[in-house]
């Protein structure tokens, strides 16, 4: 099947426009953020102290990233820990997914960023009048083998 260079070229200007931080990140990272997301981040973490987000899987939420005070949404064996996100803080920001949703979004790589409007109820940022947003991208071939790497 012939790759699908119209959907590479959509998420390759996406990275142009809204470049994302990827500090101290392995080779190939899961989890990245935009510069404006670190920027709200921060301005969270000063308000409500260290942080963590959750991938949630959809229903009322959507498939928005939300975002809590560390701790705050318990998780357990049914979630995946997909990555540390640093934001220029002394402690970076644990990033997690449901396993079953996992299954099924392992093959992507996670951008998150900001946009104007009206985030969850449930989520640290909706009084801020902007919300974050997972933008996502197959990982390469590339990434995917240095991923399964041990």
């Amino acid at each position: 099947m012939p790759e699908d260079t119209t959907h590479r070229s959509a998420a390759q200007s996406l990275a142009a426009v809204t470049p994302a931080i990827e500090v101290d990140a392995p080779a190939a990272a899961r989890v990245a953020a935009t510069p404006e997301a670190v920027e709200l981040l921060r301005e969270l973490t000063e308000q409500h102290g260290p942080l963590m987000f959750h991938q949630s899987g959809g229903c009322c939420d959507g498939s928005a990233p939300m975002c809590y005070p560390d701790g705050e949404f318990r998780t357990g064996s049914s979630d995946v820990h997909l990555a540390d996100l640093p934001i220029g803080l002394e402690r970076p920001v644990p990033v997690w997914m449901s396993r079953s949703q996992h299954e099924r979004w392992a093959h992507t790589h996670l951008t998150i960023d900001v946009v104007p409007g009206r985030g969850s109820g449930f989520s640290l940022e909706a009084p801020t009048g902007r919300r974050f947003l997972i933008r996502s991208r197959l990982f390469s071939d590339a990434e995917t083998a240095a991923l399964a790497r041990p």
